[in-house]
């Protein structure tokens, strides 16, 4: 049989080899996963990409969270976050929707650790600030209302339950069962008058607004001291008494 020829061998091994196939058709188990993160299974993704979204909220803040930013911190194509959520908006919705969740937890185990309801309501309004001070970017973006679709029912239902948290609340310190939809208008003004008292105290806290108050007070007294006396100084004393 005749010696087959350098240039025939060389035909025959180019037609065995395959062409590499491109990046996004490789098996999801062989695609590079970002360093110090595990890779995720397809039905995970839906929750991986809120995680890169809170992320991105925390490290670079609203204005840096965009879908490609989240797509680019999750590691994934830049159409995976509109695919999921349908837009921004759907987007910075859910991301909302567990901000309330945990914000609700927070003041629910905070209530729960005090008997006495005054103990109960300076407890609340302390986990509020706890939490916005844990969690800036979270917190602001859970009351920028025109960045959120609050009829989303996973938004509307939490951020409900946060409100029925902070009337229950008020209505313990008045011996009163706060709760449905029927307030009178002396109620409806405790809530307001509670929840404008406290969240006031934090936004003006972490605008850093409060800076010129806290480095005048005494030595040792701090952002808790300060807002627990604010708090105290807000409940009625027995008539008689100064």
């Amino acid at each position: 049989m005749a010696r087959t020829s350098q240039k025939t061998r060389t035909i025959r091994t180019s037609a065995r080899r395959k062409p590499a196939k491109p990046a996004a058709e490789r098996p999801a188990s062989r695609r590079r996963v970002p360093a110090g993160e595990a890779p995720y299974h397809h039905g995970d993704l839906h929750d991986a990409l809120l995680a890169a979204a809170e992320r991105v909220l925390e490290r670079d803040g609203l204005a840096g969270l965009t879908l490609r930013a989240v797509a680019r911190e999750a590691g994934v194509s830049h159409a995976a976050p509109t695919h999921h959520f349908g837009d921004l908006t759907g987007l910075l919705s859910e991301l909302a929707a567990i901000g309330f969740r945990r914000f609700s937890a927070a003041m629910i185990a905070a209530r729960n650790s005090e008997t006495h309801p005054l103990m109960k309501g300076l407890a609340n309004a302390k986990a509020y600030v706890a939490y916005a001070q844990a969690q800036p970017g979270m917190f602001s973006l859970m009351f920028r209302t025109e960045r959120l679709d609050m009829s989303r029912p996973s938004l509307h239902e939490a951020a409900t339950a946060s409100f029925e948290g902070l009337a229950s609340a008020v209505g313990a310190g008045r011996n009163e069962k706060l709760a449905g939809d029927g307030l009178t208008l002396d109620q409806a003004a405790a809530i307001a008058r509670a929840w404008s008292l406290v969240h006031g105290f934090t936004t003006l806290l972490l605008d850093g607004r409060l800076h010129d108050i806290l480095h005048r007070l005494p030595a040792g007294t701090g952002v808790d001291q300060l807002l627990d006396a604010m708090l105290r100084s807000t409940v009625p004393r027995p008539v008689g008494t100064s």
